[in-house]
């Protein structure tokens, strides 16, 4: 997909559309609408019964795919709604055997929550049908499907709706087109008034549905820019390869979980995981994610099929969704796949990460696999064969939320990347997103010049740091050569950042302040909290040390870090708190994927953390910069036993507060019985031990 830049306006990309690109969808739409009204007419929903709606269930035979089947996966061209669980169908069979319905349903049985809900579909459709679009707005049942639902209204009455379903872009879209979008709106409501913009623009003059739908997701797609690149194994050493390949798809095992469509979120699929594979390390919450990141792949994404650890048998670009072919003798999870075999290869050194079946691939890897260049190469991720690489998901997430409260806290154990991810998006304010993928030295030099700038200012705050450091006061003057001590007042360091951003009001200014839940922040920030909302940027205010008139130009924004293992969010003065977003970094199994002898790093951190989570709480689980060394994961076993012995262990013992007991259920047979003090052992047997202790028992193929 081609994103924007914010330069090319509407009309501009209107114009270079090539409307004849949906000629083919728009005709293959028609058909897939004729097929819905031929099979599920509007006359037969009155009394259409359960077989032929939900999913979980064989329908009735030679009646065809159940309608929400049919909608979901056998209507494509009328517009997707794939991609997350079967919630979306408002009521569907799980593979538990029981029936699975939203909260308006419940305590009903099952014939009747579908009376209900049938009566619902009905009465929107009667609507519609009249023109009283606000009457659907009253039919609570339906909120819990908005997506399915604007689709059956756009697919059974094309010329009130457009094809597109998804509640946030048509929000973002709606307001592309100078629209004002309200979060709490329904799909439909949003679609409906997309359309009457869309009608109320010459540059749409004549467009049909199909046109409309394809120009607003190729050159505005409210898609994150920079979506995972995830690495698949084809089956253990690759076995399934030659059918993946000849299928055009990519499978997966884990069969006996059924549909992963089923799972509304990580935690029930890991209990599903737990049933099926029992682990003494108390399940895998990494593996749920994955597989999970692995239904959700959506058309463009951007795959790479392994052997082993240091061959690559191709690139993929994902071309279809997830299904779950359940009459496949086995790697019935199954995703659409157009392979690229020019670049398989040989790698120069193994992928310790690489051993499970799957792993996220740097963007700068896959630039240098996909365009055939060695891995100790430089080159920026720009130069990948699929097109510019742009701002990472999380990155994009930060700036996001700066655009729309102004300053944003990251918060989360210590280790997590706080403050690395901060800076990453000072690199995207300053311009520098070739920096965010490049090796850690050259990210670093990119860091030290933005700071030397004087658009991006950082501080740490720490308990004497006060509001004369930060807005002003009187300091010594070291310039003054009269007798005794000479004050002169002081624009702190927040102060001098204003000034500058109000004179140069077409920039974005930003102070990232580290640890700031070190510092006092009600003394720090003093009378300037109130002009930290956005809707009071630009009020003047007499600032109480020298009563100068001072104000927050808009153009000014405020990254905090805070580590969450000293102080709860919920310990920060509630003024302070509701000025800022709060955005959780939390620990990243994938980030440490590899191995270290029979040692899973990410098995091991996962479930350490697990048993952090359960005894303490999670706010002080340890990060994934433990288990890092130079931005990798540790690879040999002295690195494994200089990082638990002289870090991992010193934060737990801080942690246990000389409970011996507390440290044993953490460590388990790593705590010696008698001492109460975890055993002392070689580099290599600790591979072993923490093996033995954390990660018996992994669940699946491996690659």
């Amino acid at each position: 997909m081609t994103v924007m830049t914010d330069e090319m306006g509407l009309s501009a990309a209107a114009a270079e559309f090539d409307r004849s690109t949906a000629a083919e969808a728009e005709t293959a739409a028609t058909d897939e609408r004729k097929r819905v009204l031929s099979q599920f007419s509007l006359e037969e929903w009155a009394t259409l019964p359960l077989s032929r709606y939900a999913l979980g269930q064989a329908a009735p035979s030679g009646s065809g795919p159940t309608y929400c089947r049919l909608m979901e996966f056998g209507t494509p061209n009328l517009g997707s709604i794939k991609g997350g669980s079967a919630a979306k169908h408002i009521m569907y069979h799980h593979n538990s055997g029981e029936w699975r319905v939203a909260a308006p349903l419940r305590g009903m049985e099952p014939q009747d929550s579908w009376e209900e809900l049938r009566g619902q579909f009905v009465r929107a459709f009667e609507a519609v049908a009249a023109g009283d679009f606000e009457a659907v707005n009253d039919l609570e049942a339906l909120r819990y499907g908005q997506t399915l639902v604007t689709k059956s209204l756009a697919t059974y009455f094309p010329e009130h709706f457009l094809p597109i379903y998804a509640g946030e872009h048509l929000r973002k879209f709606v307001t592309l087109l100078d629209g004002a979008a309200e979060s709490d709106t329904p799909a439909w409501d949003s679609n409906r008034r997309l359309l009457e913009l869309v009608r109320s623009r010459a540059e749409f003059d004549g467009w049909g549905g199909q046109e409309v739908m394809r120009f607003l997701y190729e050159k505005f797609d409210p898609r994150p820019q920079q979506r995972t690149i995830w690495k698949i194994a084809p089956g253990e050493r690759g076995r399934l390869w030659d059918e993946c390949r000849d299928g055009r798809a990519i499978r997966v095992g884990w069969d006996d979980l059924g549909d992963l469509g089923q799972y509304q979120s990580d935690t029930e699929l890991k209990q599903a995981l737990d049933a099926h594979w029992p682990r003494s390390s108390g399940g895998s919450l990494t593996l749920a994610r994955r597989l999970l990141a692995f239904r959700d792949l959506e058309a463009g994404d951007r795959i790479v099929a392994n052997r082993g650890m240091d061959e690559v048998l191709a690139t993929g670009t994902v071309s279809g969704s997830y299904r779950f072919e359940a009459d496949h003798s086995e790697f019935r999870h199954v995703v659409p796949v157009s392979w690229d075999v020019s670049h398989a290869r040989k790698l120069s050194k193994p992928q310790h990460g690489w051993r499970s079946t799957f792993a996220k691939v740097q963007p700068s890897l896959f630039a240098r696999i996909s365009t055939g260049l060695a891995e100790s190469g430089t080159e920026s991720a720009e130069s990948y064969a699929g097109g510019p690489l742009t701002l990472p998901e999380d990155v994009a997430g930060v700036l996001e939320a700066l655009e729309r409260k102004g300053q944003v806290i990251l918060h989360g154990p210590p280790g997590t990347g706080k403050t690395r991810l901060a800076l990453g998006a000072a690199l995207a304010l300053a311009g520098r997103t070739d920096a965010l993928n490049s090796a850690p030295d050259q990210r670093a030099a990119a860091q030290a010049e933005m700071l030397r700038g004087s658009r991006i200012h950082m501080v740490t705050f720490h308990p004497s740091y006060g509001y004369e450091d930060f807005v002003e006061g009187f300091k010594p003057d070291l310039s003054a050569t009269g007798p005794g001590l000479t004050l002169a007042l002081t624009d702190g360091v927040f102060h001098t950042l204003c000034t500058q951003a109000a004179a140069h009001p077409d920039e974005t200014f930003l102070l990232i302040i580290d640890e700031i839940n070190r510092g006092d922040l009600p003394r720090i920030f003093g009378e300037l909290v109130t002009l930290l909302e956005l809707d009071k940027r630009g009020l003047p205010l007499a600032l109480s040390v020298s009563m100068r008139t001072f104000s927050v130009p808009p153009n000014v924004r405020i990254i905090g870090t805070m580590n969450t293992a000293d102080r709860s969010i919920s310990h920060l003065d509630a003024a302070v708190r509701r000025r800022f977003a709060f955005l959780p970094v939390g620990p990243d199994p994938d980030a440490v994927s590899g191995t270290v002898g029979p040692l899973d790093l990410a098995e091991f951190f996962e479930a350490l953390n697990t048993r952090i989570a359960r005894h303490l709480d999670s706010d002080h689980q340890i990060g994934h910069a433990y288990l890092l060394r130079n931005g990798e994961p540790i690879a040999t076993e002295g690195d494994l036993a200089a990082a638990f012995h002289h870090e991992v262990i010193p934060l737990l013992e801080d942690y246990c507060l000389g409970r011996a007991d507390l440290l044993h259920r953490l460590l388990g047979n790593l705590v010696d019985a008698d001492t109460g003090r975890p055993a002392m052992m070689s580099p290599q047997d600790l591979a072993s031990a923490l093996a033995t202790e954390f990660t018996s028992g992994t669940p699946g193929p491996h690659a």
